[in-house]
This record gives C-alpha cells, sequence and structure tokens, in this order.
C-alpha cells in the first residue's frame, strides 16, 4: 500500500491536469510514480520538467535508461528497475544489455565507462576524484556528457526515493533486483 496517495488524472485540476495529460500521452497511461509525485504539483513539474529537458540532451536514450537501472539496482528500487528496463528495451537496448547494465557493466566501453562512474557517485555520494571524470573523457565523453550523466543520477535518485520511502506499487513488468 502506498504511503501516500496517487492523484487521480481525472479528477485532478489545473497545472496538475495538464501535466498529468501531457505524461498520460508521453506513456500511454499515467504511471502510479507521477501519481504519487503529484500531491505537490512543484514537485510534479520540477520532474517532469527534468525528464524532458534531458530527453533532449547529448547522451543518448538508451544511455540515460542503462544509467538509470544501474542506480535503481543501487537503491533496491523495484518500480525504477521494472519502468527504466522496460522504457530501455524500447530504446533499442537488448534484454542482455538492460540486464549488464542493472549490474553496472556493459560490453561498449563508453557505456561500461558511464556506468561506473554513475554507480560511485551513488556509491561514494557524489565523492568522486579526478581520476574517475578523466577516465570519463578518456573514454570519449566531453563536460557536457559528463554533466548529463550526473543529471541522470540526481533524477533518478529523486525518482528512487520517491518510490522507496513511499512504497509505489510496480505498474511495469517486474524485473528482479540484483544488489538488495
Amino acid at each position: 500500500m502506498t504511503r501516500v496517495a496517487l492523484v487521480n488524472p481525472s479528477t485532478t485540476t489545473g497545472d496538475n491536469r495538464v501535466l498529468l495529460d501531457q505524461i498520460h500521452s508521453a506513456f500511454g497511461a499515467t504511471p502510479n510514480m507521477f501519481r504519487a509525485v503529484a500531491n505537490s504539483p512543484a514537485a510534479l513539474q520540477s520532474l517532469w520538467g527534468s525528464f524532458g529537458a534531458l530527453g533532449k540532451g547529448v547522451l543518448p536514450v538508451k544511455l540515460g535508461e542503462q544509467i538509470a537501472v544501474a542506480v535503481a539496482d543501487r537503491n533496491a528500487c523495484d518500480y525504477c528497475l521494472a519502468a527504466h528496463t522496460a522504457l530501455g528495451r524500447k530504446a533499442g537496448a537488448s534484454a542482455e544489455e538492460m540486464a549488464a547494465a542493472q549490474s553496472g557493466e556493459s560490453a561498449d566501453a563508453p557505456t561500461a565507462a558511464a556506468l561506473r562512474f554513475a554507480v560511485k557517485l551513488v556509491d561514494e555520494r557524489g565523492q568522486v576524484s579526478d581520476t574517475d571524470v578523466q577516465d570519463l573523457r578518456e573514454a570519449g565523453f566531453q563536460d557536457e556528457q559528463i554533466v548529463e550523466i550526473l543529471a541522470h543520477v540526481a533524477l533518478n535518485l529523486f525518482t528512487n526515493y520517491v518510490n522507496v520511502a513511499f512504497a509505489v506499487p510496480v505498474d511495469f513488468p517486474a524485473i528482479k533486483l540484483r544488489r538488495a
């Protein structure tokens, strides 16, 4: 049982209604996570705005989803692991690529570097070294991409915490956590 109400998209009004309609259009449904966050119109606007901004960023969507599953597994977030695995598959990742990303791994060297950095950000609470950033540069990432990797991690920390803290019911096909 969720610890906060799931806002009903058909009965909410104002900015919440507009945003939940946009979310429904994007997903073909209104995921429970957004319904939980909609208890705060400001938080919903922040969350949806972040998804939109990063979706237009320089990192490929597939890499963003791989980062999301690595972060979700680290934070034992069943909801985000399920949602981003499905979204990663939709973005062209194979089941094997998403499973590897869940463990912070990839056969693709640049993706592996990005995932190692993302996992280190989570594990070390942002306390990364010059070498960690240099490793990304050596893997071919420029500053814009490096900052976006961190932004994806930060967004996923927010969504992980929402789903775990509020026990949001998973409404995507379940994926087994590895770390938990």
